[in-house]
């Protein structure tokens, strides 16, 4: 490795954005941490399924590709300030809409209000991102790895105020509106902490690079990884035609190639793209569920508590990427290795935990492999790929984001659905046929499947052991051995991960090592683009 790790920032208030991104990205993760702990209020409220549930927090992720993908464009062009107050506003009016939906209201009525007040919850969210990660990668241009784990240590510090919240308030009883509302805490500290600062250029801009430069080593190929995500979303969430919307996804990227003069991109970048689709899928998607799992399998109690435990041991090894760099003498691709494994190993031991000291050994091992994922992944982009500026940074983070959104939270409940129904066809056929929802639920080219009514089977979860009839301890049973085996599903993902980061490691090495690149005389002059690896 031959990456200078000096402290220096570019700008005298670079502590202060730095931070007042930290704050940006905290009021993130309280809302994800607490919509993760009220998923059961809403299945109990309006009768959602696992899918439908899903899919709502699906949004909590789609809504962000469309925030940092449109903000990561523009950002070099309109400022900073001007992102940072639309977020803003974007978080007021998600509140305003998620506290449209009430209970006794009509499910389908519920669902929207929930679904697009969490979208543009996702929205602000992405915005953010799109000013808080070329910000820290253009302020710390020698020692991106430690200040973006530093900025994203954020994330899990918010999902451990979430879920304290919903540990204390909602054990408590107060209503998951108050719960969720609380995040508007932090969303005016940080529009304090970002008032009347000054903002850096990145090193695209500062070189006058114009937009279809800056896309060049995204080109065709990186394009292609985001259409598709766009088209499933609007497939999916908006229920276009699947006509319009391949033609939509088709005209971005005829668009895109007409900006670069039909650049093929990076092979490199595509990869990266690929990689961090599985990313946002493992990592953010099962984030979105775990409470939810470990509350079932133990209790919901305990589901919060070891919620907080590993979101807040995340949040402390976030801080330590700087000495796993510059003394443990480990690139960030043989950091990203290395955590793939542990992710491997750590959701197979949380399929088989039965006891709460068990769940803190396994979950410490999900957390040690997912911590370093995310920040990473995009310290790689911002070292590799400097004449990109914002874009392929935002870009990358929204293929991470869309893909939690449309396949690692809808697609891990599809999964609980399916495997507690197949388990309930053949234990007990009567039994599901009794407690099925009205509509089934479908995911990509998957057989649809009828899952529980989530009114009944949360009825049957919350019942105290010795109150619950033979029949709600049989449907609590189903669902559990759904979530163990939906958690040994999720492993494959990480899985692939290793792999392709293990062929990443040798490719480096084949090129004489991992090191971090500066923006070409030709690039800055608008001609040849400098190494696609």
């Amino acid at each position: 490795m031959t990456t200078t790790l000096s402290d220096q920032p570019i700008a005298h208030n670079a502590k202060r954005l730095l931070w007042a991104g930290f704050l940006a990205i905290l009021a993130a993760g309280i809302g994800f941490g607490v919509r993760g702990g009220i998923l059961a209020n809403w299945a109990a409220d309006f009768g959602f399924t696992g899918a439908q549930l899903g899919a709502i927090g699906g949004a909590g992720f789609t809504g962000f590709c469309f925030g940092i993908i449109i903000g990561g464009v523009i950002v070099d062009k309109i400022g900073y300030g001007k992102l940072v107050f639309a977020a803003f506003l974007f978080h007021v009016v998600s509140a305003l809409i998620t506290f449209g939906a009430h209970k006794g209201q009509a499910q389908d009525a519920a669902y929207m209000f929930l679904y697009w007040g969490t979208f543009v919850f996702a929205l602000a969210n992405g915005t953010l991102e799109a000013v808080a990660n070329p910000l820290v990668a253009t302020l710390f241009p020698n020692n991106r790895t430690h200040y973006l784990n530093i900025l994203h240590a954020s994330w899990p510090a918010g999902m451990v105020i979430g879920g304290v919240i919903g540990w204390t308030l909602g054990g408590a009883g107060v209503g998951w509106k108050i719960q969720l509302g609380l995040f508007l805490i932090p969303t005016l500290l940080y529009g304090l902490a970002f008032m009347g600062q000054t903002f850096p250029k990145s090193e695209a801009a500062a070189k006058g690079l114009k937009v279809g430069e800056m896309l060049k080593e995204v080109g065709i190929l990186g394009t292609a990884v985001a259409s598709y995500m766009l088209v499933l979303f609007f497939q999916n969430a908006l229920q276009l035609p699947d006509a319009v919307s391949w033609a939509i996804g088709g005209v971005i990227l005829v668009t895109v190639g007409i900006l670069t003069r039909f650049s093929i991109g990076s092979v490199l970048l595509f990869v990266l793209f690929i990689t961090h689709a599985l990313v946002g899928a493992v990592e953010l998607g099962t984030d979105g569920w775990i409470q939810n799992i470990t509350g079932n399998i133990l209790t919901p109690t305990q589901g919060k508590i070891l919620f907080v435990f590993t979101s807040l041991l995340m949040f402390a090894l976030r801080f330590c990427a700087h000495f796993i760099e510059s003394k443990m003498k480990i690139s960030p691709i043989g950091l990203l290795l290395i955590c793939a494994i542990l992710a491997v190993i750590g959701l197979n031991m949380v399929s088989g935990i039965t006891s709460f000291g068990a769940a803190l050994l396994a979950l410490s091992v999900y957390a040690l492999g997912k911590t370093f994922f995310w920040p990473t992944m995009l310290a790689v982009i911002g070292d590799r790929f400097p004449s990109t500026g914002a874009i392929a940074m935002s870009i990358m983070g929204g293929i991470g984001m869309m893909s939690a959104g449309l396949l690692g939270g809808p697609g891990l409940g599809y999964a609980k659905d399916r495997f507690t129904v197949e388990h309930l066809q053949q234990t007990n056929p009567a039994l599901y046929e009794a407690n099925k929802a009205e509509k089934p639920g479908s995911f990509l080219f998957l057989e649809p499947v009828t899952g529980l009514d989530g009114t009944k089977l949360s009825a049957a979860q919350t019942a105290k052991p010795e109150e619950r009839t033979p029949d709600q301890k049989e449907l609590a049973e189903a669902s559990i051995v759904g979530d163990r085996k939906t958690l040994k599903a999720d492993s494959f993902i990480p899985a692939t991960m290793a792999v392709i980061y293990l062929l990443l490691l040798i490719f480096f090495k084949v090129i004489g090592g991992y090191k971090a690149l500066k923006i070409t005389p030709e690039q800055a002059a608008g001609g040849v683009q400098g190494p696609v690896a």
